[in-house]
């Protein structure tokens, strides 16, 4: 068992007893740090995915510059489509799009059964790379978008405000979308449990669009294959955590999902969250990601307000409710980070509630 020299972000997975509350930032490793930025002009966005020595350059560089517990690979949640034999182009301002979505039988029919030691071996490197480089310093974290959110990529080809196309799947088409939905599920239950065998300490499902659903589609079309997925991922104690971002309904089911951790956005109350699943799960959030616009005494305040709804006791990882956003003050980041840290110690003392 490797020795960590900050082990924090894996016991607050588990629930038990931390000295301070754990935190870390999602896409902490990105656009917003002007050490990414240079790093950024040197090569395109999948060129550095698909570079081992970049990616962990970028994953480890929020470690050095703001502290956090925890690093996360830096990498795209839509290499499992691209890997599929989707083409994938990243846009400037648009942000992904696949030229050619898939809409039928016949496009669906065409998608390959990937190897992820193969077909996404650039990602496992990255990590073997990234976990010699932080030499125990934190965890690192791997990552794969959900089956509903990569779905819903692959057939709206683009961000979208309706989701009409995927939509028009699932009520129209409700057997092919979860014949991709069933290969989505092993693909990304091999691609995780080949990223905690390359050595990634802990491992987030990222549902960015499971909130697009109605409750009983949310359970249908999401929620079920969340289920399979985190029974099929192969690990030992490594955690999981499951964030469907916008699903305030649901929660004492979805806690029942098999993940260790269930990450909320900003617009649940986090006591409220721990009120319902807290006996069950950690919890990991939710800090409005706006916050970090204010000046460094609001952006304290409002922090102070999370650790205090979550109240004492172990089981909170602090994050954003959703990622960092790209034209945020780093300095800002790092005063919420420090005054984590500073701060969270008197949520833990010896009479917890764990």
């Amino acid at each position: 068992m490797e020795q960590l020299q900050n082990d924090l972000f894996l016991r607050a997975c588990k629930r038990l007893p931390v000295e301070r509350t754990p935190i870390w930032i999602m896409r902490q490793a990105g656009r917003y740090l002007p050490e990414y930025r240079a790093v950024r002009a040197k090569a395109d966005f999948l060129t550095m995915c698909k570079t081992p020595e970049l990616a962990a350059e970028v994953t480890i560089q929020p470690v050095d510059i703001i502290g956090v517990d925890a690093a996360i690979i830096f990498s795209d949640i839509l290499v499992i489509p691209e890997a599929m034999g989707m083409s994938l182009q990243m846009h400037e301002g648009r942000g992904p799009v696949f030229d050619t979505p898939v809409r039928t039988e016949e496009q669906a029919g065409k998608l390959k059964k990937i190897d992820p030691y193969d077909d996404l071996k650039y990602v496992l490197d990255a990590i073997s790379l990234t976990k010699k480089e932080l030499n125990g310093r934190v965890p690192l974290i791997g990552f794969s978008g959900a089956p509903w959110t990569l779905l819903t990529y692959m057939v709206e080809g683009q961000g979208s405000k309706t989701f009409s196309n995927v939509k028009k799947l699932i009520y129209n088409n409700p057997e092919l979308a979860h014949k991709l939905l069933d290969k989505l599920t092993d693909a990304v239950a091999d691609y995780l449990s080949a990223q905690i065998e390359a050595g990634a300490n802990a491992v987030q499902i990222f549902d960015t669009w499971a909130g697009i659903l109605s409750p009983r589609d949310y359970l249908i079309f999401a929620l079920k294959y969340v289920n399979q997925l985190i029974d099929k991922i192969k690990r030992n104690d490594e955690p999981i955590i499951y964030f469907p971002k916008g699903v305030h309904y649901r929660m004492r089911t979805t806690a029942d999902c098999g993940a260790d951790v269930i990450g909320i956005d900003w617009t649940i109350d986090m006591a409220k969250a721990r009120d319902k699943i807290g006996s069950k799960v950690a919890i990991q959030g939710n800090l409005d990601p706006t916050v970090l616009y204010a000046e460094p005494g609001f952006i304290r305040r409002e922090a102070k307000k999370v650790l205090e709804s979550y109240g004492e006791g172990s089981g909170h990882i602090f994050n954003l409710g959703h990622g960092i956003l790209p034209d945020v003050d780093p300095s800002h980041a790092k005063a919420l980070v420090d005054f984590v840290k500073e701060k969270s110690g008197k949520y833990h003392t010896n009479k917890q509630k764990v």
